[in-house]
């Protein structure tokens, strides 16, 4: 059923291949998942035409983050009000792989993050986090956190994902990572992005899985090939 590698036993490539059934279920049922979320209908009109700020102090209107040729728009809420001391770690390692991809992203949709903290402190901690491509907001004077769950009622920041398709002059809600809210499994996270997120992809093809490890802002530097006491 599948490849065969150098000197493996007839137990691996056998249990390789029941993997490798319940992969090819798991592949079509997300094709089945993304196929039911394209066909959600409108979500509700926006309430309003959130202003944000931008870097350098410019104001810029929701309708206005739609580039050229696009007619959806993601925006991510980023775990970076003005009372925490840094942002969230688990935020920044989503982030980290996302400004990579923005630049692919690009081509068919809209992309922007949006924090609370004030637009200076955000992008001062993107650029010595190497960020270049991400568009950055803040939403600091807005009603929009609160309206798409990027804030809780106590003012706590959240890490919702949320989705707006414009329909001529209208923008319309489209899709919010709702797994957010729902029960997890028993010793799980809510795993709301985790599709998007290389770093648990790649952990879930190890031995050892993702664990209960947790992304940090900083590691120590080690000199590769020391033997050094990880986590995961």
């Amino acid at each position: 059923m599948g490849a065969r590698f150098p000197n493996e036993s007839r137990a691996y490539r056998a249990a390789r291949n029941r993997l490798l059934s319940a992969e090819s279920k798991l592949r079509k049922h997300v094709e089945q998942v993304a196929a039911l979320r394209r066909k959600l209908p409108p979500g509700g009109k926006l309430p309003r035409d959130y202003e944000f700020e931008a870097e350098g102090g410019t104001r810029i209107r929701m309708s206005q983050l739609f580039e050229p040729g696009t007619n959806t728009l993601i925006l991510y809420s980023y775990m970076y009000g003005p009372d925490r001391k840094a942002p969230c770690p688990m935020c920044t390692s989503f982030l980290d792989s996302l400004d990579g991809a923005a630049p692919h992203i690009a081509q068919c949709a809209s992309l922007a993050v949006v924090a609370k903290s004030p637009i200076a402190r955000i992008v001062g901690f993107a650029r010595s986090r190497g960020w270049r491509n991400l568009r950055l907001l803040s939403s600091a004077g807005s009603t929009y956190n609160r309206e798409y769950f990027g804030e809780a009622a106590d003012g706590s920041q959240m890490p919702s994902l949320n989705v707006f398709r414009r329909r001529g002059r209208a923008i319309h809600h489209f899709f919010h990572t709702e797994l957010l809210f729902a029960k997890s499994e028993k010793g799980q996270d809510p795993r709301h992005v985790d599709m998007a997120w290389p770093l648990w992809n790649m952990l879930d093809f190890t031995p050892e899985g993702r664990g209960k490890w947790y992304p940090s802002l900083q590691y120590p530097a080690v000199a590769r090939g020391n033997v050094v006491n990880r986590k995961c």
